[in-house]
């Protein structure tokens, strides 16, 4: 069940990238062209490293001024994400028209946004831990 979650969850992952074109438009954006492999290569890494992280469930020892330029850098990477996301928005009609809810998208909008919010509620309450 893992396996095929993490399989899922990688796929989409990459088809997101890719079909979207996230990194070579940010490239574009922010006048990188020449550097998109050292992008790309920080896509996998960061995805290794999140995927070791959430497996194991590290216990940082280090000072709280590190992990401000480390939220800072998270913040970063949303933001650009957002961003492109916004760039590319357009998928959500053609999305809407290959699933035949032509004149529904907001219905298409909403099951998106709540899934996201029951998700989000179901692992704060399932997965962390409160004291």
């Amino acid at each position: 069940m893992g396996l095929a979650s993490g399989l899922a969850v990688g796929s989409g992952f990459v088809a997101f990238l890719t079909v979207l074109g996230v990194i070579p438009r940010l490239t574009q954006l922010s006048k990188t062209m020449r550097m998109i492999q050292h992008y790309e290569w920080a896509v996998v890494i960061g995805a290794l490293t999140g995927v070791i992280a959430s497996l194991r469930d590290p216990v940082l020892g280090i000072s709280s001024y590190f992990l401000i330029p480390l939220g800072v850098t998270g913040g970063i990477f949303v933001g650009m994400l957002a961003a492109a996301l916004t760039e590319v928005l357009n998928v959500l009609p053609i999305l809407a028209k290959r699933i035949r809810l032509d004149g529904k998208i907001i219905l298409l909008i909403m099951a998106i946004v709540l899934g996201k919010i029951f998700g989000s509620i179901f692992q704060w309450v399932y997965f962390i831990p409160h004291k």
